[in-house]
């Protein structure tokens, strides 16, 4: 996985927008009720921060470590951990000097802000851009399966129709989900339907792309370029967009899963030959039709052996667009953010999977989900449902996240009983101590899913 400038850019102006908007909206509900709030800050500020401005009170800061931001309200234990404020007299204008109705606004502020953000975000694409997919029976060039999937009687070239639980139409996390749940499966295999039962349970990561085994399911796609980003490997050894790779080495290929299983093979030899046999191993010799022209590009490849910077060309595959008025696209928009936050928390469960936690990234993994080329389209798909994520995220009952200040306002506003500052500071940083670890397990998976460790 290589990520360029662009996605690097594209995540980061992301996590921006959010930020800001989730800080904002515990900012707008402290200003409702008239409780101080000293700082806000974009981005995280260890050791120190560009101050941009002061207004009405409250310092705004620019910090330097892109991984979340705050606004430090006064009179509330929080990530400043700021526990001398905590030892003063209370102050009508403190966090913990309102009720408690008050105070659960306040942190669910945030929250509410991401997922009103989300569906709004979903609304806005289907009115610019409408709904462009590809029906699944219309993808000719049909489906690769791995080992496992054949074994269930998958075979390559296959068009996945329905299940017993309903048609396929499109690619997407839908897709994926009906196939895990389904007892049967309906494919066209050379013009002839067939009727699979695979017999076995399987998890949704199984079946789904996943960055430590051969897929389940992957699309059919020749081996063309649509499109190479720039300063990335695949310009540097000499690709071109539009190029065809036809060979690798002595072998003939015409797809893309041609071309990842010959680099699957080549990275396991990788892992057991010494690095001057490796450094021999990454040479690797492309046959390439460009121009209706057979060109060799002798290439030297980086250790994980990816051809990073470049956009597979789909196949012409006949496309089903839908345009939406502004009155369609709001509650058409409020009806997929629902759906695609729903389907998020049904695949949650699969974290507690082996394969679950070896998919666990960090920002690298997040980043690689955006183009290597501009598109705002993707933009905004997904910011949208980043946005859905940070929102589900944070409202989990986990001491340091937004959920667990929740969880304790609730127990005070069931038991009429406010829990001891003291007890809040201890949870707030165990909380800090299992993001942090949960953070550092994330950029682990990352680097070791990229060779470097």
């Amino acid at each position: 996985m290589t990520i360029g400038f662009l996605q690097i850019l594209q995540l980061i102006l992301c996590f921006a927008l959010l930020i800001t908007l989730h800080e904002g909206g515990h900012f707008f509900f402290a200003r409702l009720f008239k409780i101080r709030v000293e700082k806000f800050c974009l981005f995280f500020d260890p050791w120190f921060s560009l101050k941009l401005f002061s207004y009405k009170g409250t310092d705004y800061h620019l910090g330097w470590l892109p991984l979340g931001g705050y606004v430090k309200i006064a009179g509330m234990i929080d990530e400043s951990m700021d526990t001398e404020q905590m030892k003063q007299p209370m102050k009508p204008d403190e966090f913990r000097a309102k009720s408690a109705w008050q105070r659960l606004l306040v942190m669910i502020g945030g929250v509410l802000v991401n997922f009103i953000t989300a569906l709004i975000i979903y609304a806005g694409i289907l009115f610019t851009w409408g709904e462009k997919y590809i029906p699944i029976a219309n993808m000719t060039h049909g489906f690769v399966f791995n080992a496992e999937a054949k074994a269930h009687g998958f075979q390559d070239g296959d068009i996945p129709l329905r299940t017993n639980l309903g048609k396929l139409d499109r690619l997407g996390g839908d897709f994926y989900r009906a196939l895990a749940d389904a007892e049967t499966i309906v494919v066209l295999r050379n013009g002839t339907e067939h009727t699979i039962r695979p017999g076995v349970e399987r998890s949704l990561l199984t079946i789904a792309n996943n960055k430590t085994a051969t897929p389940y399911i992957d699309l059919r796609l020749p081996s063309i370029i649509g499109a190479i980003a720039p300063n990335s490997v695949a310009e540097t050894v000499g690709l071109k967009a539009g190029d065809q790779i036809i060979g690798v080495d002595t072998s003939a290929i015409t797809t893309w899963n041609e071309y990842q299983l010959l680099m699957s093979n080549k990275r396991n030899i990788l892992a057991t030959v010494s690095p001057e046999e490796g450094l021999i191993n990454r040479q690797v010799k492309l046959t390439v039709l460009r121009d209706q022209q057979i060109d060799t590009i002798n290439a030297q490849l980086p250790e994980n052996l990816m051809l990073g910077g470049v956009v597979y060309q789909m196949p012409e595959y006949k496309t089903v667009v839908q345009s939406y008025t502004l009155l369609q696209s709001i509650p058409a928009g409020i009806a997929h953010g629902w759906n695609v936050l729903t389907g998020y928390v049904s695949d949650l469960k699969y974290i507690f999977t082996k394969e679950g936690a070896q998919s666990i990234g960090s920002f690298g993994t997040i980043a690689a989900l955006f183009p290597p080329t501009w598109d705002w389209q993707r933009f905004w798909e997904l910011t949208a449902f980043i946005s859905l994520m940070l929102a589900f995220m944070n409202i989990l009952p986990i001491p340091a996240l937004d959920g667990g200040h929740v969880l304790f306002l609730l127990y005070e506003v069931i038991t009429r009983r406010k829990p001891s500052d003291r007890f809040l500071e201890i949870t707030q940083t165990i909380g800090m101590y299992l993001l942090l670890a949960l953070m550092a397990f994330a950029i682990f998976n990352d680097c070791s899913n990229n060779g470097i460790f």
